[in-house]
Formats: C-alpha cells, sequence, structure tokens
C-alpha cells in the first residue's frame, strides 16, 4: 500500500515553488519573521533535510554519518542554520530552489512507495513513515508560511492541510509530556470547518454531547488551528473559539512538531494577510 500523503506533500512543495519564482531577486535576502531567516534560509532547511530523509530511506548505514553530524555540530554550539550555510555556500538562490524541488519530488516518489508501517531512522526514536511524511508536510507548510507573511501575500490554503491538524491534535498530550508537565485532562473537543467548507471533527463528545462539548472545545477554521499547533501564530492572533481550561493550555503552548520546547510566537508579533 503506497503513502498517499507522499502526493500532498509534493503538491504542497510544487505550490511553494511556484511562489517563490515570483520573488524579486532582493527579496531573498530579505529577513521574514521567523527567527529572522530569509527565504534562502527557508529553502536551504527544507532543501537540507529533505535530503536527510532520503538518507533515512536507505536504512541506518546511510542516515547514521547524517544523525553523528548533526549532534556534532549542536554540541559545538552551532544551529541547522549554521550546518545549512556550510552545505550550501556559494548556491544562488534560483539554483538553490531548483534543487530542493528536484531533490523533494524524488523525495516524494520514494516516499509514495513505502509501507506506511515501515519504521524510518530519525534524530529521535525511528518513525513510521507516514508521521515520517506528515512532518514533511507540515515543515514544508509551516515554513512557506513566513515567505508568504515577509511579501505581504495572501496564501490559498487546500483541504491537504488536514494532515496537520490529525498531527495537531495527536500531539496534544506529547505537547505537556515534552515540557514536563503533568496532561491536566482529556483531549478537548475539536471542531473545525476545512478550505472546502467540510467540518473536521476530533475528540467529540459521546455523552451529552451538548453540553460536554461547550465546557472543553476549540472551534474555528482549520487553517487557524494549524496556524496555532505549528506555532506559526499566536492563538490569540487567530480566530479560533477556545473554551476551557484544558483547551487554553493546549493552545497556549501547543507544538505538533519534533524537539526540544519551543514558546509560540508572542502576540502580535506574527502576522500575515
Amino acid at each position: 500500500m503506497a503513502l498517499p500523503i507522499s502526493i500532498d506533500l509534493r503538491e504542497e512543495a510544487q505550490e511553494f515553488h511556484d511562489f517563490l519564482t515570483t520573488l524579486r531577486s532582493d527579496d531573498w535576502e530579505r529577513e521574514t519573521l521567523f527567527m529572522k531567516w530569509s527565504p534562502w534560509d527557508v529553502v536551504a532547511h527544507l532543501h537540507f533535510f529533505d535530503e536527510v530523509s532520503l538518507r533515512s530511506l536507505e536504512g541506518e548505514e546511510a542516515f547514521a554519518p547524517a544523525r553523528e553530524a548533526l549532534i556534532k555540530t549542536m554540541s559545538e554550539g552551532k544551529t541547522t542554520k549554521d550546518m545549512q550555510l556550510e552545505a550550501f555556500e556559494g548556491v544562488g538562490a534560483e539554483e538553490l530552489l531548483d534543487r530542493w524541488i528536484k531533490g523533494c519530488v524524488s523525495l516524494c516518489a520514494k516516499l509514495g512507495e513505502c509501507n506506511p508501517k515501515a519504521r524510518l531512522p530519525w534524530f529521535g526514536p525511528d518513525m513510521g513513515a507516514q508521521m515520517f511524511t506528515t512532518a514533511r508536510y507540515m515543515e514544508t507548510w509551516s515554513h512557506a508560511q513566513a515567505v508568504y507573511d515577509m511579501m505581504g501575500k495572501s496564501r490559498t490554503h487546500t483541504d491537504r492541510i488536514q494532515n496537520i491538524v490529525a498531527i495537531g491534535v495527536r500531539t496534544f498530550g506529547w505537547t505537556f509530556v515534552n515540557r514536563k508537565l503533568e496532561v491536566p485532562g482529556p483531549p478537548p473537543h475539536v471542531r473545525l470547518v476545512a478550505p472546502s467548507g467540510t467540518i473536521w471533527e476530533y475528540n467529540a463528545p459521546e455523552h451529552d454531547a451538548e453540553s460536554a462539548s461547550g465546557k472543553e472545545l476549540i472551534e474555528g477554521t482549520a487553517v487557524d488551528f494549524c496556524l496555532t499547533v505549528a506555532q506559526v501564530r499566536n492563538v490569540k492572533d487567530t480566530e479560533l473559539s477556545v473554551r476551557g481550561d484544558v483547551a487554553n493550555q493546549w493552545m497556549d503552548i501547543a507544538q505538533c512538531f519534533a524537539g526540544a520546547p519551543v514558546d509560540p510566537p508572542a502576540p502580535g508579533y506574527r502576522l500575515g494577510r
């Protein structure tokens, strides 16, 4: 059984690629509001980890050097940005963009051939192929938003973002555990409107639904939910309706990506159109 999400990843990457071709040469050096990364930095980051992902698909022996290099770099006080700058030093925006999209298309093809239950080595525990691909999708979508924001351009979203909604809901408990906090209660009811207008619902109460759903409920657009769990926006800068102590605690620190705890952007800092 192939991985359908690999098609979503390829389409999301192609859409971002097409947008990037509209940037002027000086735009590639401007700072976004994500860690002051430029569009060049964003594409370098995506390309670097797509290439690392290709090594993962080759197995532990091929992937181990990449893991060891990252660990060594971090122990020296460097960042992944430093690694990207070293890896692609002297590569211009046009060439980098071409390298990235070709590499991403290759990655999607290989992921598409994966058994969804296959385990792939990564920097933490091994990941299932389905979750691995979802993570690559989320990275591509969320980093792209920083460039859209920098350019002051609105973005047309599709129901592909259900991949991010799913990982966002799934990481409810992990968000607290990752911060060494006690999980405050059962996952809240999440009811979202997809870009297509479809209603996506998670953790719906089984009994006394009308009263229970009002106690712990996150309601609004799927786009706003994705922007929040991927920490592209502070929840206060969205139109999500968040009701209940557990729901508010979660949305204040929601983090659907792996790694050490990261705080969301401050209210009013990362705003877009």
